[in-house]
């Protein structure tokens, strides 16, 4: 063994410039020669965990009271966010297919060392934001099924890691199998809940059509106008971490790069299996939306809150029809809830830990095991759950639970700050034939669809933070605290162009040296020929 591979094992943290996910990264042989659909089964499993972000904690509250409001209006919303994910992610995962760098890694070789450590500690929030979802999700989960007190349940979470452990020891192909059927959990509550609802389907297939309502800023309804009830969908939906993570995880495949065809078929399947696996996440968005609108009375939800939801659950005066009512009474509609909510807080534990070790050893080049990195964030993240819990602990547990709903959905702005600066330096490397080859580079219709995808959640998420802002003054600001907070969003957004531009400035400069680089190489080569 050498003295650097010595050094590097007796050191919990140490540098790490390798392979992305090096664990992991090419072990799973997929068969060759064989027929569609037990080719796609070997290239099934990466979609799944990328699947996972797409349907967290996070989105629950925002889809089921956008139904409360809205009913159907917001469907559209939900389409065209999954679809937009279907373009984002499977130019994440032919990054890393084509190039075998994961996003991380290639912003970092594109841009200066400076740049790279504001990079990482913008996505870091971003994960510790997705984080603390998780945290009340698992938390709540537990106090409603186990009536373990809150502050118990949230130091319990803590624990997961002994669950990563675990997982670390029976291989990435059963992780995979296991996030599966998390996900199927998910699925079958809501969808069981759903179809005794009996909603109106055509309502629902009619919601999936934008009209010119969908972005409006009237009426306003429970404190929510359609407008921020779409940009909290979708600031919900689409997230960072998932495109760090999938640039990573479709690497886990073996692939033969000396052979062209065999990384385009990696390419083709590794996007069926992510279109397959997000149209489940875009299935179960749907499935809670509709909840919100066939499965509770309208407007019968005062609590948005898990707790809320789970007592509305229980609860014959909220229900919209007998059948719902006849299998509420026996509790088993909020049981299966509690469940749906810690099998969804369970698989973010998966893929936060790993979309964690990516950005570290790509932006930073740090690396250190896994249960390590996912105890440091999360300990971090149990942080303001319990100045949380503890503040609201002498409150009435309406204003307890509300407190902690506000804290979930307020964490997601960071969200928002760090959206663009995954998107477009994606959308950079893989419309450029120096990266990509010419094969593999965006087709003209991808780069269409892409640079619309960029700006517009771009402008949205902008256009929604001083919104953001000012729900952290709580439900009755001052005129000038809004002001104040409005003021900071502007800075805000300030600082983000500024530093979109800092970034592009950068890949651009790159990208220029390594044209004259590849110009030369080519010149010599030609020369040599002669």
């Amino acid at each position: 063994m050498s003295k650097e591979k010595k050094s590097q094992k007796e050191h919990l943290i140490h540098y790490a410039n390798g392979p992305s996910l090096e664990e992991i990264n090419g072990t799973v042989v997929v068969p060759k020669g064989k027929g569609f659909w037990r080719t796609l089964f070997g290239y099934s499993g990466p979609g799944a965990l990328v699947a996972v972000g797409y349907m967290d904690p996070g989105n629950w509250s925002t889809s089921i009271t956008g139904g409360q409001n809205f009913e159907y209006l917001l469907m559209s919303v939900i389409l065209m966010s999954s679809l937009i994910a279907m373009l984002l992610q499977y130019m994440a995962a032919k990054l890393g297919i084509v190039t075998q760098m994961d996003l991380a890694q290639a912003i970092r070789a594109r841009t200066s060392k400076s740049l790279g450590y504001v990079l990482w500690i913008l996505t870091e929030l971003a994960i510790m934001a997705t984080d603390i979802a998780e945290v009340i999700g698992a938390a709540i989960a537990l106090y409603l099924l186990f009536h373990i007190p809150l502050v118990i349940s949230v130091f319990i979470t803590v624990f997961d890691v002994l669950l990563l452990l675990l997982l670390t020891k029976i291989g990435f192909r059963k992780i995979e199998a296991i996030v599966v059927c998390l996900i199927c959990v998910i699925f079958v509550v809501f969808a069981y809940e759903v179809i005794l609802s009996d909603p109106d389907w055509l309502g629902v297939f009619k919601g999936l059509v934008p009209n010119g309502e969908t972005f409006s800023s009237s009426p306003q309804i429970g404190g929510q106008t359609p407008l921020t009830g779409a940009l909290g969908i979708i600031g919900a939906t689409v997230m960072p971490h998932n495109l760090y993570l999938h640039s990573a995880v479709s690497q886990t495949r073996k692939v033969d790069h000396s052979d062209e065809e065999d990384v385009a078929r990696t390419v083709r399947f590794s996007t069926w299996d992510s279109n397959i696996q997000l149209s489940m996440a875009f299935l179960v968005n749907s499935l809670l939306l509709i909840m919100g609108v066939a499965v509770f009375k309208s407007g019968a939800v005062k609590d948005p809150s898990f707790f809320g939801l789970f007592q509305a659950l229980s609860d014959s005066s909220t229900l919209s029809n007998g059948v719902l009512i006849t299998v509420a009474k026996s509790g088993i509609l909020s049981i299966l809830f509690a469940v749906a909510l810690l099998a969804s807080g369970q698989n973010s534990t998966i893929t936060g830990t790993l979309t964690g070790q990516v950005i570290m050893e790509g932006f930073i080049h740090m690396k250190m095991p896994l249960w390590m990195r996912r105890l440091v964030t999360r300990l971090i993240s149990v942080v303001p759950v319990l100045i949380c819990v503890g503040m609201t602990g002498r409150e009435t547990p309406i204003q307890q639970h509300e407190a902690l709903n506000t804290l979930m959905n307020n964490s997601q702005v960071f969200l928002a700050f760090a959206l663009p600066f995954s998107m477009l330096p994606l959308l950079m490397f893989t419309n450029n034939s120096l990266e990509m080859h010419d094969r593999f580079k965006n087709s003209w219709i991808v780069k269409i669809l892409g640079w619309f995808s960029v700006i517009a959640l771009t402008t949205l998420n902008m256009k929604g933070l001083p919104g953001q802002f000012e729900a952290f003054l709580g439900d009755h600001p001052t005129q000038s605290q809004i002001s104040m907070a409005d003021n900071a969003s502007y800075v805000v957004i300030v600082l983000v162009v500024a530093l979109l531009v800092w970034m592009i400035w950068d890949i651009h400069k790159s990208n220029k040296r390594f044209e004259a680089a590849a110009a030369e190489a080519e010149s010599k080569a030609a020369e040599a020929e002669k």
